[in-house]
Order: structure tokens, then C-alpha cells, then sequence
């Protein structure tokens, strides 16, 4: 567990993060040994969710990221347990305003036996962005436009180990795109063949799939042999799906697992007075939410309305009594350990009255009502989701406002409300890339054309952005983090990214609820195994006894 001390370095080495990685440069090509690792026994990784597909374009959900990530490997990569940038896919790359150029690295050999070269990035470029390509996706998840299809004009090769990347404008956050899990590079041949990967993985990484039981929600890797690097260190790794937090800590307790996840305060405490497990735990880079629908719901349309549900919502009782330990009250969409996070906000105050006038004030002094839609299992940024959802409901209506609740499994939960059906919704945020631009511009800005005058676009306008799960339009923030994107000075994009963060404040398109821990359950038999806030997990390294 890190102490005090290595919090605050960690979280000073993040806020330097930033574009400060835009011109870097990688200076070594460090090649592994030949041949895939092995030789140490199965891990087992408990979760509560099983992954809806295994195509990391065709989703948004971490569950199925942290399968995915085994098998399919970046052009760039994060340091294990760091948000510094390291090579992988690729050996050396320079970005000089908005022209990148990308050195691959050779001998590289994916799942289906075949070769990796510039081809087989521009294949699954193409295949995610480009509605001209004849194996373009059509299922292609939210990640494709800001990702990849709003930044890159043109992808050439020169030679099989030479990628030319043309930007459409300089993009402070694009090295960092590369890095995230749908920039996964997927064999051409896969693709043009048409391969099913919703069910099939053909990437580079160091496990290949063996088994998708989705009858009995497991799946099954094995150290890939021919893998470029040191390859895994355990010959087999096991997802298996408890959905019941206090059945998954009694499994990892009792030997039956290695590594859990989605883990609560009780089953923590669970773990910790146990002989044979642990509960470990770093910062974290996410944030916990409530989305207003304001497609949907008239009322939310008013600021007024807004502010006074975030009044009446006591997120500090919610932090302190149920999320007890592990996260702190959020007040802004930046989390602490990014640059651009503003110290000079606070948490909306419990603070009835004043929601009360602000409801009267608004018109909805009787009050109103809305569904609010949850997931039924915990994740990282909120370790309770239903109790947070009768404290919400039971906090609202102390002030009139009547609050159903319509908790559902994640991965229908994830597509109830990307089709924008909620009213309202929990929600939540892992960082794909520590940028800011990561939590403003893609949870937060429409990326579609708006009505003048109108702070909310509807759900169906082309193009939208249905990762922004509130439909909020607001042009000052909007404009405020389309120039941090342009800008390539970190102490310019820190300060437009506090203006932005403090209108995202003082307007509420959420309630702000908590940034919490990331906590993981580990087995005493583990060794070498490094929770990641960014990407991962990076399971190829860890060791069993």
C-alpha cells in the first residue's frame, strides 16, 4: 500500500505529465529475448462482470479492456504502474507539430502466425474510423472519432517499419491516443478475412486466447510462444466472474484466485484480516459521477435544477460512510493527480434549503421525477453503486424530487445509456491516456454541431458524442478545451483546463460524487504484479509461488 510520501510524488510526477510527452522522443530499442516465458503455474483474475465482447473496438468498458490488453498490443505503451509513455509496438517516434512519423519494430509475429508491418496499423486504422475502407466496423464504439478520427488526416507507410501520421491540427494528447486500448494494431489478414473479434483475438501480446466460455463466464489465455519479448511469466491466466464481491474476496482467500477486482470497503476489511491475501492499493486517475440527461429530461435543461440536486446530494456522507477509506469528494471533472485540476474549488456543500430555493426559483418547487440508472456491480470509482443510488434517492427526497431506481448489469447498463434511454445515471471514468483532455473533451464536449443559444444538443444529432452522457453544449467550455488542445505549453493548457473545469463547476452537468483508490485483492503466492491507474493490467509480469 502506498504511504503518504509516495502519493504526493506520484501525483507532482502526473501533473508533469502532460505535454511535456508530446515531443518525446524514444531514445532506446530494447528488443526481448525470443520466445514466450511460461513455465509458472495459472493465474486466476476475479472480477464481477464477464466481458460483453473481445473486440476493443467494439466497446467502452474497462471489463473487456483488461482481457483485451493481453492479447492485442499499442504502437506506444505506459510504464507499468506509471503515466510515463514507453515503446512498444513501435521503437522511436518524433511529433513535430502535427506531422508524426513512427520507426515499427521487426520480427514481430501475431496470434494467426503472420507478420507485423506498417500494413497491419493502417488495416485497423481504417477499420475503426474509415467508413471508406470495405472492412470498415460499423458497430465501431464511441472511442473511434476522439481517439483517432478527428485527429488523423492521412496514415502512409514508407517501407514495412515506417509509419507517417498527418494530423488535422496540432493535438497536444495524440502520442497518448496511441497508447490507449482501442489503438490496439489487429492483423490485416484477420480483418480482410473477416474474422469474428467479437469472439477471436489476433493480436501481439503476450497471451493468446484459448478458450471464451460465455456460458460459465471464463476465459482462457496461454503464454503466446512466439512472442517478441520476455513473454509471461505464468503459463495459463484464467478470468473468471464472481458477480458477489463477498464470494470473489472468500475465493481469493481461500486460494481459489490470485487477483480480484471491483472490490467494496466490507470486502476489503474481508481481505485484510485474512493470513492469506492482501489488499493493495495506489492512487487512482478516475472519477465518479451523476449525469443529467438533458436530451431527455426538460428540467435538467435549467442550471438552477442542477445546482440545487447537487446541493441536496450529501456526496460527502456518501464518500465518508460508504465509500469509507478508499475515495475523496470530487468537485470538478479534472481528478487531482492531472495537471489542470483547480485547488480552488470545493465539493457542492449538503445544503437542503438552498436546494430547496433553487427548485422554487426554477419553477419545480412541488418537485418532479426521474429514473436514475445504475450498475448493479462495483467498480473502481464507485466500490457501492446501489447503496449510492438509495442515498441519492432517499437525499432527494427530503427536497421533492421522486427518484426510481433502475440498476441493471454493466454491460446493458453501458449500452441503456450510451442509446441515451436514462434520465439520469451513475457514471464513471478510468483515464485511457492521463491527459485532461481525456475526462473534458470526451466526457464532456458534444463534438457536434450546436443550436445557438442552446447548452444541451439532443441525442440524435449526427455526430454527437454519446460518451457524454449528460448532452451538455456549453460553448465557453467547449472553447476553452479545444485551444488546451492546441496548444503545445503545458502551463497554457493547466490554465485553460482550470477555466474549463471551473464553468464545468459552477454549471453542474453532474454531481460531482468522489476520485477514489484503485484497490485490488492479492494473493500471498503473487509476486512482481503492479496496479496500474493507465492501461493494463500488466499481468505478463507477475510471478506465483
Amino acid at each position: 500500500m502506498a504511504g503518504n510520501d509516495s502519493q504526493v510524488s506520484r501525483r507532482s510526477f502526473l501533473k508533469a505529465a502532460g505535454t511535456a510527452t508530446v515531443a518525446a522522443t524514444a531514445t532506446s530499442s530494447v528488443a526481448g529475448c525470443l520466445g514466450g516465458g511460461g513455465g509458472g503455474g495459472t493465474l486466476r483474475y476475479g472480477r464481477g462482470s464477464h466481458s460483453s465482447t473481445l473486440d476493443p473496438h467494439n466497446t467502452t468498458s474497462g471489463e473487456v479492456a483488461k482481457v483485451t490488453n493481453q492479447a492485442y498490443e499499442t504502437l506506444i505503451g505506459f510504464t507499468p504502474g506509471e503515466a510515463s509513455l514507453t515503446e512498444n509496438l513501435a521503437t522511436d517516434w518524433t511529433m513535430d507539430g502535427s506531422n508524426v512519423t513512427l520507426q515499427l519494430r521487426e520480427d514481430v509475429t501475431f496470434h494467426d502466425g503472420t507478420e507485423f508491418t506498417a500494413d497491419d496499423f493502417i488495416a485497423s486504422y481504417r477499420r475503426f474510423v474509415d467508413e471508406d475502407y470495405e472492412h470498415y466496423f460499423e458497430d465501431a464504439s464511441a472511442y473511434g472519432p476522439f481517439t483517432l478520427g478527428n485527429w488523423i488526416d492521412s496514415v502512409s507507410k514508407d517501407g514495412d517499419y515506417t509509419l507517417n501520421i498527418t494530423l488535422t491540427q496540432t493535438y497536444a494528447p495524440f502520442l497518448r491516443n496511441l497508447a490507449m486500448f482501442v489503438s490496439v494494431v489487429i492483423s490485416q489478414d484477420a480483418i480482410e478475412g473477416d474474422t469474428n473479434l467479437d469472439e477471436e483475438m489476433v493480436g501481439t501480446g503476450p497471451f493468446e486466447l484459448s478458450e471464451l466460455d460465455n456460458a460459465n463466464k471464463r476465459i482462457q489465455l496461454t503464454a503466446f510462444d512466439d512472442y517478441w519479448g520476455d513473454g509471461a511469466n505464468v503459463d495459463e491466466l484464467l478470468f473468471l466472474t464472481r458477480s458477489q464481491n463477498s464470494t470473489r474476496a472468500q475465493a481469493l482467500i481461500e486460494d481459489e484466485m490470485e487477483i480480484i477486482d471491483g472490490l467494496d470497503p466490507d470486502t476489503i476489511q474481508t481481505i485484510e484480516d485474512s493470513d492469506t491475501a492482501s489488499a493493495e492499493t495506489t492512487q487512482g486517475i478516475n472519477i465518479g459521477y451523476m449525469s443529467f440527461n438533458m436530451s431527455r429530461v426538460e428540467a435538467f435543461r435549467d442550471r438552477r435544477v442542477r445546482k440545487a440536486i447537487s446541493y441536496a446530494i450529501d456526496t460527502q456522507s456518501i464518500v465518508e460512510n460508504i465509500y469509507s477509506g478508499i475515495a475523496e469528494q470530487a468537485d470538478q471533472p479534472i481528478p487531482p493527480a492531472l495537471f489542470g485540476h483547480s485547488d480552488d474549488l470545493s465539493p457542492y456543500p449538503h445544503d437542503p434549503e438552498q436546494a430547496q430555493s433553487l427548485l422554487e426559483e426554477a419553477g419545480y418547487g412541488d418537485g418532479f421525477s426521474f429514473e436514475l440508472t445504475t450498475f448493479q456491480n462495483p467498480r473502481g470509482y464507485n466500490p457501492a453503486p446501489l447503496p449510492t443510488a438509495e442515498t441519492i434517492r432517499s437525499n432527494l427526497d427530503e427536497v421533492g424530487v421522486s427518484v426510481t431506481i433502475d440498476d441493471r448489469q454493466f454491460s446493458d447498463y453501458l449500452t441503456y445509456t450510451s442509446e441515451g434511454r436514462h434520465d439520469a445515471s451513475l457514471a464513471g471514468w478510468y483515464t485511457d491516456n492521463a491527459d485532461p483532455d481525456n475526462f473534458c473533451y470526451v466526457l464532456l464536449h458534444p463534438q457536434c454541431e450546436v443550436p445557438q443559444g442552446q447548452d444541451w444538443v439532443s441525442w440524435d444529432t449526427e455526430g454527437f458524442n454519446t460518451s457524454n452522457r449528460s448532452a451538455w453544449a456549453n460553448t465557453d467550455f467547449m472553447n476553452r478545451v479545444e485551444e488546451a488542445q492546441t496548444s503545445t505549453e503545458q502551463s497554457e493548457r493547466a490554465q485553460l483546463y482550470r477555466e474549463a473545469s471551473q464553468i464545468a463547476h459552477d454549471e453542474a452537468p453532474w454531481v460531482y460524487i468522489d476520485y477514489a483508490e484503485e484497490v485490488r485483492g492479492v494473493s500471498n503466492r503473487v509476486s512482481n504484479y503492479t496496479i496500474s491507474a493507465i492501461g493494463g493490467p500488466h499481468l505478463d509480469l507477475v510471478e506465483l509461488e
